[in-house]
């Protein structure tokens, strides 16, 4: 059975921990089919807060392991939903 998986990722400092969140991503990129970033914006202030959503195809294992990587970044905090297709 294949298994699609979303990843929703806070990140509570975007300028602290942005560079190690995009090497763990580039590493896994062959399982994200689509990823979806935003922040706060406004004309004095830019958040130091970002989401960004991840769509994951592939196996479950390799899902399992980006997991274990994105928890190892101070700040940022993973949340998941997994769907059987």
């Amino acid at each position: 059975m294949k298994e699609m998986r979303i990843l929703g990722l806070m990140i509570t400092d975007r300028i602290k921990e942005a560079g190690r969140t995009q090497m763990t991503l580039t590493k896994h990129a062959h399982i994200i089919k689509s990823r979806l970033g935003f922040h706060e914006v406004s004309e004095d202030v830019c958040s130091r807060v970002g989401m960004i959503i991840l769509q994951l195809s592939g196996k479950s294992q390799d899902f399992d392991l980006l997991e274990k990587d994105l928890n190892l970044i101070g700040g940022l905090d993973v949340q998941k939903m997994s769907f059987n297709l």
